[in-house]
């Protein structure tokens, strides 16, 4: 609004007695609001706890003014955001940043519907990038024998902060400057690429926030790798085994399913998987197959990574958004899920 709005008129504004005085009132209820001290995050259970719930999500749909969504997933994303501030939580949220953000939609003369990339200016939304001692804070993630370098954004949501990984960065090179260009885009092995960025860098970015988590929400499959990035930092720095790490791990994490069908939940080939975590399963100190079987169920198993599984099992509290109709309904409905279970 702000800019759009000419500078003209905001000087006339700022002489208008009227104008200012409702200005000073919502401020003052903006301020009050924020500075309560009678709410849930801070009278309610759990409110002794020091460390942040994280909830990490591949898209956040708060506005349009942030164009970092596609649909239902970052909607709710964005929802959970707001009831956190609304609950006054101690929350934290990471995702990605997204040059291009999904697509916007436009109708041509002949009728049909053509995407066209947003390119958008991020010093033009309300956010700002995280720097440490004047010096923009900077997160590297290993990736096939090299470091991606990734750059935080924060977005204030409330009283809560999101917090954007951006790798268009000159300390990248041109194919990784392209990890997030946008949201959904590109091939399978680019999927594979934002997901540990996500994933594994999100915990990296926490880390250097000075905001280590006590509780790990993962909306979707996306950000799964996080839960092998924390089991690696309890085998590395704590000395745990795999086992032990897994089950510590585990249980402060939480998983949100969207869609229970095949084509909504990513899985990666065994071979791209070979070439991503080889290294990764030394760290964890297991062999790679046994890396491998955590994205697989324990029956057939299909030659195939998969994201929703490895959340599963590296989860101790799981719930859904929809689920599978009886026959004679409808084939998906709305509803919620709870419990947890080995896939």
């Amino acid at each position: 609004m702000l800019q759009l709005s000419r500078q003209a008129r905001l000087e006339e504004v700022s002489q208008d007695e009227v104008f200012l005085r409702e200005l000073a009132e919502v401020h003052s209820a903006y301020k009050n609001t924020f500075q309560a001290k009678d709410t849930y995050g801070k009278k309610g259970p759990g409110s002794e706890i020091t460390k942040p719930i994280a909830y990490f999500s591949a898209e956040f749909g708060f506005h349009e003014s942030i164009p970092n969504y596609s649909g239902g997933l970052g909607i709710l994303s964005g929802d959970h955001c707001k009831s956190a501030s609304d609950l006054d939580l101690n929350f934290v949220a990471v995702g990605l940043l997204y040059r291009h953000g999904y697509f916007k939609q436009q109708i041509n003369k002949d009728g049909g519907q053509e995407a066209i990339n947003l390119n958008q200016n991020f010093h033009h939304l309300p956010i700002r990038e995280v720097q440490r001692n004047g010096q923009i804070l900077l997160v590297a993630v290993p990736l096939l024998g090299r470091e991606v370098f990734a750059k935080i954004w924060e977005l204030h949501v409330g009283r809560i902060n999101l917090y954007l990984l951006d790798t268009d960065t000159p300390e990248n090179n041109a194919e990784d400057r392209l990890i997030t260009a946008e949201l959904y885009g590109g091939d399978l092995e680019m999927r594979m690429r934002q997901e540990i960025v996500l994933g594994i860098g999100g915990v990296k970015a926490l880390s250097a926030l000075g905001r280590e988590a006590e509780v790990f929400h993962m909306n979707e499959g996306h950000s799964a790798f996080l839960s092998l990035e924390r089991i690696r930092l309890h085998v590395t720095q704590h000395n745990l085994d795999f086992y032990s790490a897994h089950q510590v791990v585990a249980s402060a994490n939480v998983f949100t399913t969207h869609t229970p069908v095949p084509g909504g939940n990513d899985s990666f080939p065994r071979e791209m998987m070979v070439r991503y975590f080889t290294d990764f399963a030394a760290q964890l100190k297991i062999p790679f197959d046994e890396l491998f079987r955590l994205g697989q169920t324990s029956t057939d198993p299909m030659p195939t990574f998969s994201m929703t599984i490895l959340a599963l099992r590296m989860s101790r509290h799981a719930n859904g958004v929809s689920k599978v109709a009886r026959p004679g309904q409808p084939g998906l409905v709305e509803g919620c899920l709870g419990g947890s279970a080995d896939p």
